[in-house]
């Protein structure tokens, strides 16, 4: 690549060398190539357009949904000296036109605009007065029908190609499945177009899960007193927890501001400037704020409730660690967050994207309630594949997971919904399978099919948990009106062509008679003493007793007594890493019972 390129990317952006993939980028661009960069947030897609516009004649027109964004990147390329510009609504007309004089005079190297912008009046006009580079669309994923955030004037940019046929087009965005993919190159007829994808994997952000205990407040403190003193954004779901959940931590001393889109455009812009100047920590908002921001020392991002699809968790994680030093985020998350979204999705006229939505909306409560290793499941989703990460997320945190065999559970579920034709959603097969004598199941006779009290041996809360277990496999989807289909996964299932198990800690709802059927022929006694040492260690680590051992290893462990580690090796649920953290103390506790 020739001399200057890397002179501009030392001398005005700071950097020695490339990140994983601009390069490529920044060499297409100055070949004159259409391409296509899906990078995560963080990856530095700005400059893979930005420095090629530095290097060549003419004006580069940035496309961009955000406001927010435009301004930050106007600044900070202004602040380098650079000729940068933006145009949007919230401009007044003589701030314009003092803009297109100088676009005329090509004193501008990069012009940020909306899409919208390209339908005004005498625009594409004057694009026609400039010589131009090439155009950059900015969260490209917009263009697509099959993306989380279609807009309709993104989809109109499919002209810019008949009206600018040798302008070339540079698209970006950090989310975007193989499917989103294509659906991008064809609707912004990108010809013979470069592609480079980037892994999903943020390597310096730690991401954790874990279900919401009430409104999640207490969990939220225990959350921030981690993270004294450092930048932080909190999406909460409405303008009122926005608003609660401000006032909350204030009263706890916490420099927080509130950001939705209820309030005054001069409010929200103090508070945008105050979390950016460091003014204040904290910001607890709804999704209408940080998307665009482009502050890179965020600690923390923490989802109050879980997000409608994981392309906008994502990128709502996405905000942390754009410096790349070690930052975490955190997801408190409940079964009232889906129900919820699915409220929300059921005001949708457009059959075809509303079943989208289901489906979407499903993929993030499996995620959510996943015991997988996160970065692999987010990996997973976007058609990615990584190995687990080993210490960045909460699931792989709690070391060997203990999994339980559901196959012939799997395999009554599926029949059910089957045998209910796949009309209804879950907690109606649920019924169904429990023996309920319910209005609806003996409305549909659903209490004369066979399955029907195949399942009274396990709770409702251990129905659902392996349902969500078979959401996650992919084994079943929402239709229409959310009636719960099987899909072709699923019916290896149903035929037994295919093993299923679940993280053992899922099902611990299970009714009291399946928890006394474990601890048979067990001496109740020799059982309580396993109990009591699994307490003692779980309160000095401060973690759950079941993150140390189930009960069924207990009972194993009751039953079993080893005395070597190659015995203790045998009970069940205990691998290497537990034996290393517990082995000797549990071992200990068997030779004291066996010398008894």
């Amino acid at each position: 690549m020739d001399k200057q390129v890397f002179d501009v990317l030392k001398n005005l952006f700071g950097h020695e060398s490339f990140r994983d993939f601009q390069e490529e980028a920044i060499e297409s661009i100055l070949n004159k190539r259409d391409l296509l960069t899906i990078l995560p947030t963080g990856g530095g897609k700005s400059l893979c357009y930005q420095l090629p516009s530095l290097v060549m004649d003419g004006t580069t027109i940035v496309i961009s949904p955000l406001i927010a964004l435009m301004h930050d990147q106007v600044t900070a390329l202004k602040a380098n000296g650079i000729s940068a510009e933006m145009i949007n609504s919230s401009q007044d007309y003589q701030e314009i036109q003092t803009i297109t004089e100088k676009l005329l005079n090509q004193e501008i190297k990069l012009l940020y605009i909306a899409p919208e912008r390209l339908s005004a009046h005498g625009f594409i006009d004057l694009l026609h007065q400039v010589r131009l580079n090439f155009f950059v669309i900015d969260e490209a994923h917009c263009v697509s029908e099959w993306g989380h955030e279609f807009r309709s004037d993104y989809r109109k940019l499919s002209q810019l190609k008949e009206i600018f046929p040798l302008v070339n087009i540079a698209a970006f965005t950090a989310t975007a499945t193989k499917k989103v993919q294509a659906d991008i190159v064809k609707s912004l007829v990108l010809h013979e177009s470069v592609e480079l994808r980037g892994k999903t994997k943020r390597d310096n952000l730690s991401i954790n899960s874990i279900k919401r205990v009430s409104n999640g407040r207490n969990q939220l403190l225990n959350f921030l007193a981690l993270h004294q003193k450092q930048c932080g954004i909190i999406y909460a779901f409405s303008r009122k927890d926005v608003e609660s959940t401000t006032n909350f931590l204030k009263e706890k001393g916490f420099s927080v501001g509130m950001y939705h889109a209820g309030l005054t455009s001069e409010y929200r812009a103090q508070v945008y400037n105050d979390f950016v100047y460091e003014n204040i920590d904290i910001v607890v908002a709804t999704i209408a704020f940080g998307m665009g921001i482009d502050k890179s020392n965020i600690r923390f991002v923490v989802h109050m409730s879980m997000p409608k699809t994981m392309e906008s968790y994502y990128q709502e994680i996405g905000r942390a660690g754009r410096d790349g030093l070690p930052s975490e985020t955190l997801l408190l998350f409940s079964k009232a967050d889906e129900i919820n979204k699915l409220r929300l999705i059921d005001e949708i006229d457009n059959q075809e994207y509303k079943h989208l939505m289901y489906t979407k909306l499903n993929k993030m409560y499996s995620f959510s309630n996943s015991s997988e290793c996160r970065h692999q499941s987010i990996a997973k989703y976007f058609d990615d594949e990584i190995d687990a990460c080993g210490d960045m997320c909460d699931s792989c945190k709690r070391g060997e997971v203990q999994m339980v065999d559901i196959k012939q559970s799997s395999m009554k579920l599926l029949s059910a919904i089957y045998r209910c034709e796949q009309r209804f959603g879950i907690n109606h097969v649920v019924d169904v399978l429990r023996g309920s004598k319910n209005k609806k199941v003996q409305q549909f006779h659903h209490d004369t099919l066979s399955v029907y009290g195949i399942g009274e041996d396990l709770s409702k809360d251990a129905w659902i948990a392996i349902s969500e277990r078979l959401f996650e496999l992919d084994a079943l989807s929402v239709g229409e009106f959310k009636a719960v289909k099987i899909t072709p996964f699923g019916l290896e299932i149903l035929k037994a062509k295919v093993e299923v198990s679940i993280d053992a800690i899922k099902l611990q709802s299970v009714k009291k008679e399946r928890k006394k059927e474990l601890i048979l022929d067990v001496d109740d006694e020799v059982f309580e003493r396993f109990r009591e040492l699994r307490r003692s260690i779980a309160d000095e680590a401060d973690v759950p007793a079941y993150i140390v051992f189930s009960d069924k290893t207990l009972v194993d462990f009751a039953s079993k007594l080893p005395t070597t580690k190659e015995e203790t090796l045998e009970v069940n649920g205990v691998g290497e890493v537990k034996f290393e953290r517990y082995g000797k103390q549990f071992l200990d506790l068997c030779l004291k019972i066996k010398n008894k």
